[in-house]
């Protein structure tokens, strides 16, 4: 298979689990690539049996297609892990060099990677490594997007988007910071919040789709 196949694959795979219908315009979003580029594709892995495309334009990943994306979203997340905490790579520039390393790794050298990092629960943006999480997976996570006044939430992912993680690290909150609702404005869906020391800041209504939160 194709790396940029794979790469499709494991986009699809993590819509799963962002509760959101995955549609031909979110997969051209996250992987900033043209619709004609993503309607070839999906007709690709269709033809080849890993997704299913409704005429609603609902798109699913198929039992075989779930058994290849779990192993490239662990192999993913692993380097992830290794570029981050081993080799101090920033948070925002580690998706790309894991995309690379992880075309070119066997299952020997995962495992020996896996067990090297200690078999880690979550990548550096806080998604469940498959396979090392402990009963857990990204669908215990609530979109930010849900949460509603008064409820104080700890972020514990982020969408893997680049131009996501860019704003992201300029808005002045990280992942495991807790926080607590104060409003959706009424305008254009943008939500105040409040940091543990009582600083309040307002996040995009499109970012807010790409964190998610646990309630505490």
């Amino acid at each position: 298979m194709s790396p940029n196949k794979e790469n499709y694959l494991k986009t699809i795979y993590e819509l799963t689990y962002d509760f959101k219908k995955i549609t031909n315009k979110k997969i051209s979003e996250l992987m900033n690539v043209s619709a004609p580029s993503v309607t070839e594709m999906l007709n690709s892995l269709v033809n080849e049996g890993y997704v299913t495309h409704s005429p609603y334009n609902q798109i699913m990943l198929t039992d075989k297609g779930i058994e290849v994306s779990e192993k490239l979203v662990r192999n993913h997340r692993l380097w992830e892990v290794f570029l981050y905490k081993n080799l101090k790579y920033p948070i925002d520039s580690i998706h790309n060099h894991a995309d690379s390393l992880e075309h070119a790794s066997n299952n020997d050298l995962l495992d020996h990677l896996n067990e090297y990092l200690n078999f880690p629960q979550r990548c550096p943006h806080g998604g469940i490594i498959p396979g090392n999480g402990q009963g857990e997976t990204d669908t215990d996570d609530m979109l930010l997007s849900d949460a509603q006044p008064d409820d104080v939430v700890q972020i514990v992912r982020i969408s893997d988007n680049f131009d996501f993680l860019q704003y992201f690290s300029s808005i002045n909150i990280s992942l495991d910071d807790t926080v607590k609702i104060i409003r959706h404005e009424q305008f254009d869906n943008s939500l105040v919040i409040e940091k543990e020391d009582k600083t309040q800041l307002t996040i995009s209504p499109k970012a807010i789709d790409y964190i998610f939160v646990e309630k505490r």
